[in-house]
């Protein structure tokens, strides 16, 4: 094995450099220690296979938490669902992979921590090694911590706020969103609607989410939104809250007119083929080249355009695509690229606050106010015939939300962290009372307040408890690692944390009865609502006819 050259850097001064082939868990006594180490790789040997290793994912939806080192990875059995949830590099790995930071657990509260500290860090357990690689052999920065578990993330998160930043706001605004209640199927009128029955709640910003564009690329209001982006802007505020407005930036359909004018914008891979970026509610689109320089200039036109419409709140989402491996037209890391294109898009967007979701987590540190922590809630607690069948946990539902975005608590310090919104209402929520509240109490814990309840759909002991949600301050204390306590009240998320064990049934099979679960708990109240307040007869047909063309196109892509 060739050697590797080590500069080993003490949080509290220099160490001579040393070149060495591998680390020994014995330079890492028992006590708080921190050690910084510069390499393109190096290995780190333990005496014995840890008890716990703790896998972070690579972008918002992945999975985060602490595994079992004995069981092997069981990659997720759709491709197009990969492609969608995990890096797509190390979908397939036989170990476990982390991205950026991995740790093992030696001994109660006993952490070692191995930290990239630059861009395409990964951290991958093998047995008893730890081997920590920079995907595109630079040669950079990793911190080794060990000590408490605390106290070793709190370490580790301080040393990537010194190197890419952090968040201007201290605390996150309280944010009513329309996704988790009109989907896709929303229209001028259902939204206006909307915002005049949440009457005087306490949100901070009223933000309007995916289904008011022609298309994922074609960033323009559709025929459902006649007034246009400007005057609903103008309509929110005049309630005085902030108007926001969801884009996906870095991808484009096939009906979009990029894709048709500007094939060399896309992203391809090796055999020059658009990449994918994995199944979506438009299908599977594709991903955009963010190194090419008239990309760039776009991106920086479409975010101005968006600010001028009078939308200060943007939630920038499946920004992973972005980051997606492929062939660029410059020839850099596709994490430099990513973070190169948010750099263009924080810039156009002045002071406006971003959210970012599906979004690569390291990459993305100071280019953002907020970030998305894990997958999307539902209005039930598993679909298991998409996480469990497909073995998926990073799929869209209120289990694996909890369990990705707690383990992410860490990031707290530097970063709005946002575990997604709450269910409070009593109609169209599949939620037992026990799943709502440790969604709600993660809610209060993170300090992201957001909901996509319609007040039609809450009688008034919901409305009485969003009210109190959003307005109260509460005493949090951490008790142990699954453990909190909120004013007088203990928490338990320990019963989250589990991974169910994968079965193997026909990924056709998951598939179809999985998208009827969503079609019975999300498509259908989404639906039936936008027919109750469309004041045009064409917008009656439109919801039915879109919502049979999105499934239509998911289920042509099995």
């Amino acid at each position: 094995m060739p050697q590797i050259k080590l500069t080993v850097n003490e949080l509290s001064g220099i160490i001579a450099p040393m070149t060495i082939l591998n680390l020994h868990l014995d330079s890492f006594p028992q006590e708080t220690d921190s050690q910084i180490v510069t390499a393109s790789s190096l290995q780190l040997s333990l005496p014995q296979p840890p008890k716990r290793f703790f896998r972070h994912g690579w972008q918002s939806w992945t999975l985060t938490t602490w595994l079992d080192p004995s069981e092997p990875p069981c990659p997720i059995s759709a491709p197009k669902f990969r492609q969608k949830d995990e890096d797509p590099v190390y979908a397939l790995t036989k170990n476990h992979v982390s991205a950026w930071v991995g740790a093992v657990e030696l001994n109660d509260d006993d952490i070692l921590l191995l930290g990239a500290l630059d861009l395409s860090g990964r951290v991958e357990l093998d047995g008893t090694t730890l081997k920590a690689f920079y995907e595109d052999e630079h040669e950079s920065q990793w911190v080794i911590i060990r000590g408490k578990e605390d106290d070793v993330f709190a370490k580790y998160t301080a040393l990537l706020e010194t190197k890419f930043g952090k968040t201007r706001y201290e605390k996150a605004p309280r944010v009513w969103c329309s996704w988790y209640s009109l989907y896709k199927w929303i229209n001028e009128h259902v939204v206006t609607n909307a915002l005049h029955a949440i009457g005087d709640l306490p949100f901070d910003v009223f933000q309007l989410d995916d289904g008011w564009q022609i298309t994922h690329g074609d960033w323009e209001p559709t025929k459902k939104f006649p007034s246009g982006m400007a005057e609903l802007a103008n309509k929110i505020k005049a309630t005085g809250r902030t108007a926001g407005l969801w884009l996906a930036p870095f991808m484009v359909t096939k009906l979009s007119s990029i894709f048709r004018d500007h094939p060399d914008w896309l992203l391809r891979d090796e055999h020059g083929k658009p990449v994918p970026v994995g199944l979506t509610w438009e299908g599977v689109p594709y991903a955009l080249d963010v190194s090419h320089p008239e990309v760039l200039e776009w991106l920086d036109k479409l975010i101005q355009k968006v600010r001028g419409w009078g939308y200060d709140y943007l939630k920038l989402d499946f920004l992973y695509a972005g980051a997606a491996p492929g062939k660029h037209y410059k020839d850099i890391p596709r994490e430099v690229a990513y973070r190169n294109a948010m750099q263009v898009m924080r810039k156009a967007a002045g002071d406006a606050y971003i959210l970012a979701c599906g979004a690569p987590i390291v990459p993305t540190l100071g280019l953002c106010d907020g970030i998305r922590v894990g997958p999307d809630v539902s209005p039930y607690w598993l679909n298991n015939a998409l996480s469990v069948w497909l073995n998926n946990p990073n799929d869209p539902c209120t289990q694996n939300s909890i369990r990705t975005s707690f383990h992410r608590l860490w990031l707290k310090s530097i970063v709005n962290i946002d575990p997604d919104v709450m269910f409070l209402r009593s109609k169209h929520n599949a939620l037992k009372p026990d799943e709502q509240q440790l969604l709600l109490d993660l809610g209060t814990i993170s300090g992201f307040k957001a909901t996509s309840d319609l007040p039609q759909w809450m009688n008034r002991q919901n409305l009485d408890s969003l009210r109190q949600f959003l307005e109260t301050d509460v005493k949090i204390q951490k008790i142990s690692r699954y453990k909190y306590q909120i004013n007088d009240r203990e928490v338990d998320f320990s019963s989250v944390m589990p991974l169910s064990e994968h079965r193997h049934v026909p990924v056709w099979l998951a598939q179809n009865i999985g998208f009827l679960k969503i079609a019975r708990h999300q498509v259908l109240p989404a639906i039936l609502e936008s027919l109750k307040h469309n004041n045009k007869k064409m917008w009656i047909f439109y919801p039915l006819a879109t919502s049979i063309s999105t499934f239509s196109t998911m289920l042509n892509s099995l």
